[in-house]
């Protein structure tokens, strides 16, 4: 049986990796700080005598016994208000959390594959965005912490593929939804979905002509198992290449739930990207891979999912661990 290690493993894209790999029938080791996850996204697995859970900081030394084929690294915070709350932790997971899971990977010949994301590209001067646009990122804007993060764990992980012949993979997360994200973790698929179940009207940031592209996460979960298993060692964009403007999509969120409310507008964040849409090309020609859930299925999938949830997660404010300003 093989094993795996996937850290941010309690988190919403780390709990469906951990899914996606149990059903290929590896081995599976869960390691999380729960900083931003949650144990109940993987509590359902405890019972598995092929998964276990590793409650620890991935940014301090890690150690795991045993072999170890695939380490998958995806801890991080993932959305403003996380990494505005928590830049430290942010930079820390995204330069020492990948220098352990590098060095770890070393120890145990093992193959890595990191979660990088679109953010990468920033506000970008290029549209749709490909693999081979460098980005437009202000390193000292609030959003910094978290794309910088990202472009210096993409840096060293080449750089150990290059230099130690590590085997790696680089993979570019475009807005991706689906059931375990956080209602309040402040992405704005959540947050509409929130202000619709608790009666209030929708936040459009800006005028709401910016755009997403939002992929469903079961096919977001394949094109990352597919790129693992490839012997690609670039970045690969993984995402929905179908583009709707903010405006458009809390509308069709306000249809989707039935609700009255109306959108409203505040100011637009600081460096807040105005276009996202991936150039899917390299997926399709590498891995033959492209997304097969429409939005309107995801989204009744996603809204069943938070109206199920228990009344008080509509009103909990997000959450973080406390920890050391250092």
């Amino acid at each position: 049986m093989k094993r795996v290690l996937i850290t941010g493993g309690a988190g919403f894209l780390g709990s469906h990796l951990c899914d996606r790999f149990i059903k290929e029938g590896y081995h599976v080791i869960a390691m999380d700080n729960l900083i931003t996850g949650d144990i109940r996204n993987i509590e359902h697995l405890f019972h598995l005598p092929n998964f276990e859970f590793y409650h620890h900081d991935v940014s301090k030394f890690i150690h795991v016994s045993g072999d170890l084929d695939y380490i998958l690294h995806f801890a991080s915070p993932a959305s403003p208000i996380d990494y505005l709350k928590i830049p430290i932790q942010t930079l820390k997971v995204g330069s020492l959390g990948i220098h352990n899971c590098l060095g770890l990977a070393r120890v145990k010949n093992a193959r890595v594959l990191i979660a990088s994301t679109s953010e990468v590209y920033g506000d970008p001067a290029v549209h749709p965005q490909n693999e081979d646009y460098w980005g437009n990122v202000n390193p000292v804007g609030p959003r910094g912490v978290y794309d910088e993060a990202k472009r210096f764990q993409e840096a060293i992980t080449m750089a150990y593929h290059t230099y130690h012949g590590l085997e790696t993979r680089i993979v570019r997360i475009f807005n991706t939804y689906g059931p375990r994200m956080r209602l309040n973790d402040g992405r704005v698929l959540p947050a509409f979905i929130g202000q619709a179940l608790r009666g209030e009207d929708l936040t459009v940031f800006g005028d709401g002509s910016q755009t997403r592209s939002f992929c469903y996460v079961d096919d977001l979960v394949e094109g990352i198992y597919r790129l693992l298993l490839s012997d690609y060692a670039y970045p690969v964009n993984i995402g929905n290449p179908g583009e709707i403007t903010i405006r458009e999509f809390g509308e069709e969120i306000i249809k989707l739930t039935g609700t009255k409310q109306k959108l409203i507008v505040k100011p637009l964040p600081t460096d807040d990207p105005k276009q996202r849409r991936p150039d899917i090309t390299r997926a399709q020609q590498i891995l033959g891979w492209e997304p097969k859930v429409s939005r309107e299925e995801g989204l009744r999938i996603t809204y069943d999912y938070f109206r199920s949830l228990p009344e008080e997660e509509l009103y909990k404010a997000a959450y973080h661990r406390e920890f050391a300003k250092k």
